[in-house]
């Protein structure tokens, strides 16, 4: 029998945006997995698992007992969005560390977190919530134009856009309520105040009410009116982590959590940070990595330390840049051609990485048709001294690399 710790870990989610999640939570612990579908590429990682259908809380609680029937558990966590409830409602069925279900949900709803937030006097944006079309109307007459309309309870950056003019309102709440529609929460769409200025999030680590901001992260979005991301840069020395990191910590506590790994995403405005959500979990799009490769601390390992009642190590044991750009297509349509010049990539350390996720002759639709699952090819990472070099590196690998799509007749 291994001497090492048990953890759950629910619905480690796909191999190419998660696995290091995975890979890096085992080599500490031994793993069981709670999983919608057989394991493939997690057979390495774990020691056991459970084969549930995840969207359906009851069979989530009753594979997680059957598991726990069989192994003595120290903790259960998640880095999957769409899991935090049933996974928080698990782990206190298991008598384990975790919020509550009412605190994860409180994140997981744009509005509950808005008013969470005003409470406790942590700046945010000035958000109105609208069934209908007429409600969305009425809610800009006190907001203003530009507007953001998004759904209530959703992530990913779905369903989320920004309104400048009024007739533009109608072709934008059918968007956002197509996103909010999707949710297993809440259905609802918000009309938001639009926050101008440079986007952030700010990774944190919270142990039994403590939070620590380890690294910030400069976010890239692509063109209005919607907020697609198309890249990320993480700098262990950015200066930015000691201005912004009181407001990320205010609004974890705002929100009643406790302990956990959260990405903090906010604005600067005028300066000044403006919360725009709290995500109980691991920042998506790599950025676990990259604030690996920049500083060296493990977010993955720190979430299990966590969930596990242990103090993690958030000793930094690097100090460098990363960054990832995500590789869309100029327009929507078939892809014809996805390729990297291979004499650069064989002869350059500092591209860490250059990661295909579609094939040719599959369909990539942009928004409004699409969103971030069916609009981009791939990605690469890089990494550097600095966020300058590493900004020079992602332009330099972007004029290596091809994405092509024919329109789709």
């Amino acid at each position: 029998m291994s001497a090492r710790p048990l953890i759950l870990v629910v619905s480690p989610g796909d191999e190419t945006y998660r696995g290091y999640c995975l890979e890096q939570v085992a080599v500490a612990y031994d793993v069981v997995l709670l999983t919608g579908v057989e394991p493939s590429w997690e057979k390495p990682f774990i020691v056991d698992h459970a084969v549930v259908d995840l969207s359906d809380p009851a069979a989530l609680l009753a594979g997680g007992r059957a598991l726990a029937e069989r192994h003595d558990l120290a903790g259960v966590v998640t880095w999957d969005e769409w899991n935090l409830v049933p996974t928080a409602r698990l782990a206190r069925a298991l008598g384990l560390a975790s919020p509550s279900a009412e605190v994860v949900r409180a994140c997981r709803n744009k509005s509950v977190a808005r008013t969470l937030f005003a409470r406790h006097g942590v700046p945010s944006a000035a958000s109105m919530k609208a069934r209908t079309l007429l409600e969305a109307g009425l809610a800009t007459m006190t907001l203003g134009y530009p507007a953001v309309i998004k759904p209530a309870a959703f992530a990913g950056s779905i369903g989320v856009i920004r309104v400048d003019r009024p007739e533009e309102l109608p072709a934008a709440f059918a968007y956002a309520a197509e996103g909010a529609s999707h949710s297993r929460e809440d259905t609802g769409v918000l009309v938001e105040e639009y926050l101008d200025g440079p986007e952030f999030s700010v990774e944190c680590v919270t142990h039994r009410g403590e939070t620590t901001a380890v690294a910030v992260t400069r976010k890239h979005l692509g063109p209005a009116p919607y907020f697609a991301e198309t890249g990320h840069t993480v700098d262990a020395s950015d200066p930015l982590l000691a201005q912004i990191a009181p407001a990320a910590a205010a609004a974890v506590k705002a929100l009643g959590i406790t302990d956990g790994v959260q990405h903090v995403e906010l604005r600067l405005v005028d300066g000044r940070p403006r919360l725009i959500e709290v995500n109980a979990r691991i920042g998506g799009d790599m950025i676990g990595h990259l604030v690996h490769l920049a500083t060296g601390i493990d977010l993955p390992k720190a979430a299990a330390d966590v969930a596990c009642g242990q103090a993690p190590d958030l000793t930094p044991t690097r100090s460098g840049a990363a960054g990832i750009r995500m590789l869309y297509p100029d327009t929507s349509g078939i892809l014809t051609a996805r390729h990297i010049n291979q004499p650069f990539a064989a002869h350059t350390s500092w591209l860490r990485q250059v990661q295909w996720i579609r094939e040719i002759g599959e369909q990539l639709l942009l928004p409004p048709d699409g969103d971030l699952f069916t609009a981009r090819a791939g990605f690469y990472i890089v990494t550097g001294r600095t966020t300058a070099e590493v900004t020079e590196r992602l332009n330099t690998a972007a004029d290596e690399i091809t994405v092509t799509t024919r329109a789709d007749r």
